[in-house]
C-alpha cells in the first residue's frame, strides 16, 4: 500500500471522554499518511476543548472544526468530507467517536478499497455482528430496516444501508456531489448509499462487531428513527434523476 493520505472524519458531540482513547487506538494503527478530523457542535461537555488539547499535542495529525452548535450529523459529515478533499485527502474513512466503530477494522478498509470505490463496515453480511446485549426488538429494527425497508424502497444491493463506518475514494466524493446530498439525521447514511448504488459506483462489504458505545447514550432515539423512515421516500423521489457530477477539484 501506498503512502496515500487517510483523513478519519469523526463527528463529535459529548464525547470528551472518548476523544484521547480514540485519537492513541487511531494513532497506534501506524497508517503512513493517516491524520483524524474531529467535526465538533460545541458540545456542552467540553468535547471541543479537548479535540483542540489533542491537535496541539499531535500536530498535523489531529485537526479540529468547530460549529457553533447541534446542526445534525449530516451536515457535519459534509463539513468533514469538504474538509478532507481540500486537504488533498485520497481516501476518507467516516466513523462514530463511541467505539462502537472499532479503530481496528480501518486498515483492512484502506487495503480493500483498491479494488472498489467505496468500504462499507457492515453488520448483515457474512461474519458480520451486532452486541449481544442489544434486545431482540432493537436487533429486529436494526435489521428490518437495513435488509428490508430501504433496500425494498431504493432498491439497493448492499446489506447494511444504515452503515456508519465508512471508508470513500476522493473520486467517489467527488462524483457524488456532496453539495446535492440533504439529509441531516441518520438518514444521511442512506442518501450517501443510495447515490453510491444510482451513480453506478463500486462498494465492497467488510464484516464488523458492532460494540454498543462504552461511555455515554446513545442519540439514536425512535422519533429519529421514524424520521429516517418516512425521508427515506424523498431521497427517492429527490435523486431520480442523478447523475455523476464532473471533478472539479
Amino acid at each position: 500500500m501506498d503512502e496515500s493520505k487517510v483523513m478519519v472524519v469523526v463527528p463529535t458531540y459529548n464525547e470528551a471522554e472518548n476523544l484521547p482513547t480514540l485519537v492513541t487506538e487511531l494513532l497506534a494503527l501506524g497508517l503512513p499518511g493517516m491524520e483524524i478530523l474531529f467535526v465538533d457542535d460545541n458540545s456542552p461537555d467540553g468535547t471541543g476543548q479537548v479535540a483542540d488539547d489533542l491537535a496541539r499535542q499531535h500536530p498535523g495529525r489531529v485537526h479540529v472544526v468547530h460549529r457553533p452548535g447541534k446542526m445534525g450529523l449530516g451536515t457535519a459529515y459534509l463539513a468533514g468530507f469538504h474538509y478532507a478533499l481540500d486537504e488533498g485527502a485520497t481516501f476518507v474513512v467516516q466513523m462514530d467517536a463511541d467505539f462502537s466503530h472499532s479503530p481496528r477494522y480501518i486498515k483492512q478498509f484502506v487495503e480493500a478499497i483498491q479494488d472498489c470505490d467505496v468500504v462499507i463496515g457492515s453488520r448483515y453480511v457474512a461474519g458480520g455482528q451486532l452486541d449481544k446485549r442489544w434486545s431482540w426488538w432493537r436487533y429486529f429494527l436494526s435489521w428490518w430496516a437495513n435488509s428490508v425497508y430501504t433496500r425494498l424502497i431504493l432498491g439497493l444491493r448492499a446489506q447494511d444501508t444504515t452503515a456508519g463506518f465508512k471508508c470513500w475514494r476522493r473520486a467517489t466524493l467527488e462524483g457524488i456531489g456532496l453539495d446535492r446530498v440533504r439529509s441531516n439525521g441518520y438518514v444521511f447514511q442512506v442518501e450517501m448509499a443510495y447515490l453510491t448504488e444510482k451513480l453506478g459506483y463500486r462498494f465492497c462489504e467488510i464484516p464488523i462487531y458492532f460494540e454498543d458505545r462504552r461511555i455515554g447514550r446513545s442519540k439514536m432515539t425512535v422519533p429519529v428513527k421514524i424520521e429516517a423512515a418516512l425521508r427515506t421516500w424523498q431521497i427517492r423521489w429527490r435523486h431520480r434523476r442523478a447523475r455523476r457530477s464532473a471533478v472539479s477539484r
